[in-house]
């Protein structure tokens, strides 16, 4: 009685380890979405940057990465520099984490981009420029 019960408790442990291995082991199927393999995201928390880019960008628009991330670097230093000295306090009140020599990812760097054009146009302050 206890062989084959030692058996048969062999036989479980065995069956659910290849059951493990059978689930970890799967690869993803070949027509699953593609994922953003940069590990940056851009969060903005303004509700109306979303509608007001929907309105103004399209792909005619469209710049060259490094185009951004020349334009990204103007305008990050300009938007701390507002942030450090407390002018504008009332519009800029976070400070960006931004290091010129990471490459975001043409997505994160088209969005930024587009939102210091938004807060331009919106606050009338020099960003870009």
């Amino acid at each position: 009685m206890k062989k084959s019960a030692f058996l048969l408790l062999l036989v479980l442990t065995g069956w659910a380890c290849s059951q493990q291995k059978e689930i970890t082991g799967r690869q993803p199927a070949s027509g699953s979405p593609s994922i953003d393999t940069s590990g940056y995201e851009i969060t903005i928390i303004d509700p109306d940057f979303e509608r007001w880019y929907r309105l103004r960008f399209s792909p005619s628009f469209d710049r060259s990465n490094d185009y951004y991330r020349t334009m990204n670097n103007i305008g990050v230093n300009n938007w701390n520099d507002y942030f450090m000295r407390g002018r504008y306090n009332r519009i800029i009140g976070s400070y960006i984490n931004w290091n010129p020599t990471t490459d975001y990812g043409i997505e994160i760097n088209r969005r930024l981009y587009w939102y210091f054009v938004y807060y331009e146009e919106t606050f009338r302050i020099r960003l870009l420029r």
